[in-house]
């Protein structure tokens, strides 16, 4: 029997290859708008990444083991920037910048930090791998002669700000994968919070990944593995330069002092909202994919800055209506013409008004109808005649979905009052619709 060889049969593969063959598949369209990831936080992750990235990292990783707990430690809490709207990035800056502060005051010989692992699976691992590279980059100013280094000691919990009161057995996913980022980044402690679940499911998830998945075992999961080496490395010199000029401006009280801090994260929280508004950002069972069942919340959550409160008021409203008129209001779906689109678009339409809470239903005849809004669904070259036929005998108002550039004015001459599309502001639209059909506030 032949030795196999896999160097023979897989030869290396040049990243001109790569670069060629990638170009290729694209066919004229613009790579980076493409294949590059542009992060909240200002870094660009590549479509893939390749041994030679590793070259030159400022922040090669290398994990000890934990250490030991002392009686009681100094606390970080950083996971209250991450619940107001901080990114990866700001966590670990401004964690950083308190936790040098502190140890300039005191003679303290282990800092908890407590951060707040998200939905961004990679990131939170990285997160955490770059907190450790940055904290010891910063307690070696502080070492003296014959004393040993302050300890680093993290205990993260699940997040908050990315939870619904709607769907929330989609809360229990993302706190599981948010939890096995937390173990494989790192943590020490770590704290799967219940958010609409029972708490034996939030216990069950962390004695599964360390009892069943044996999670905890190895000493880096992830070590070695280009993309997460690089995106650690990255997170860590952002969160470098933003420590550096916070003490470059009087340290991280003086920061907070001023309002810098609280500043910089509004205006990410800012941005962050508007992508979710925009369901640029998705989160699956509030701004996109709803559960049309479920009307009402199955809890009432007591956090504050969560993405989903926006489109929570909407479908509490939506449901205070039905309670008082005797139904939900009732969207009709009104296919026609090229099957490809119609389908498409039928689909971005339920979406959309589901994630009002309204009554969704889907036909090709409008005769025996009653709806209180209907969405004309088919291609841009039908709708013109498709708004002329059903606007003059529609007793409710029609939208469609999509955006003709070129026949806005034609349509709005038919009678169609409104557009939806991949760019509207869903929670401006919905709101503005729930006023147009008389609902309270």
């Amino acid at each position: 029997m032949s030795e196999l060889n896999l160097h023979d049969e897989f030869p290396p593969v040049t990243r001109e290859a790569w670069e060629s063959a990638i170009r290729a598949d694209l066919k004229g369209a613009d790579y980076e708008k493409k294949l590059v990831w542009h992060t909240e936080e200002g870094i660009a992750v590549r479509p893939y990444y390749r041994a030679e990235d590793l070259h030159g990292l400022e922040y090669p990783f290398g994990r000890g083991g934990a250490p030991d707990a002392a009686p009681r430690p100094e606390t970080i809490r950083a996971d209250t920037h991450h619940e107001a709207g901080a990114t990866a990035v700001q966590e670990l800056g401004y964690a950083l910048a308190e936790g040098v502060e502190r140890l300039a005051q005191s003679d303290a010989r282990e800092i908890e930090f407590v951060f707040a692992a998200g939905s961004t699976f990679f990131f939170e691992i990285a997160k955490l791998r770059a907190a450790r590279l940055l904290w010891a980059r910063a307690v070696s100013a502080f070492e003296r002669q014959a004393e040993a280094p302050c300890a680093m000691r993290i205990h993260v919990r699940t997040s908050r700000r990315n939870k619904s009161n709607y769907d929330r057995y989609t809360n229990l996913l993302r706190a599981t994968t948010e939890a096995l980022s937390a173990m494989i980044g790192g943590a020490d402690q770590l704290t799967v919070e219940p958010f609409g679940f029972d708490e034996h499911l939030a216990l069950n998830v962390e004695r599964i990944l360390r009892e069943e998945a044996h999670v905890e075992l190895p000493a880096d999961p992830v070590g070695g593995a280009y993309f997460v080496e690089v995106l650690t490395d990255s997170i860590a010199r952002e969160a470098w330069k933003l420590f550096q000029q916070l003490e470059a401006a009087g340290g991280y009280s003086a920061a907070v002092a001023s309002g810098s801090v609280a500043q910089g994260i509004a205006a990410t929280r800012a941005d962050r909202e508007k992508a979710v508004a925009l369901r640029r950002k998705t989160l699956v069972g509030v701004n996109n994919y709803p559960n049309l069942i479920e009307k009402e919340p199955g809890f009432e959550a007591d956090a504050d800055h969560r993405l989903a409160e926006p489109f929570e008021k909407i479908r509490e409203r939506t449901t205070r209506h039905a309670k008082a008129t005797g139904r939900y209001p009732r969207v009709l779906l009104l296919k026609r013409g090229d099957l490809k689109m119609r389908m498409a678009r039928a689909n971005f339409s339920l979406n959309f008004f589901g994630c009002a809470g309204f009554d969704i239903e889907e036909a090709e005849q409008l005769e025996g109808k009653q709806p209180d809004l209907i969405v004309l669904c088919s291609a841009d070259p039908e709708y013109p005649d498709f708004a002329r036929e059903i606007c003059p005998v529609a007793t409710a108002p029609v939208v469609v979905a999509g955006y003709p550039k070129d026949q806005i004015e034609t349509l709005q001459a038919a009678g169609v009052k409104g557009f939806i599309h991949i760019q509207s502001d869903a929670v401006r639209t919905l709101t503005e619709w729930q006023d147009r059909l008389g609902m309270q506030q």
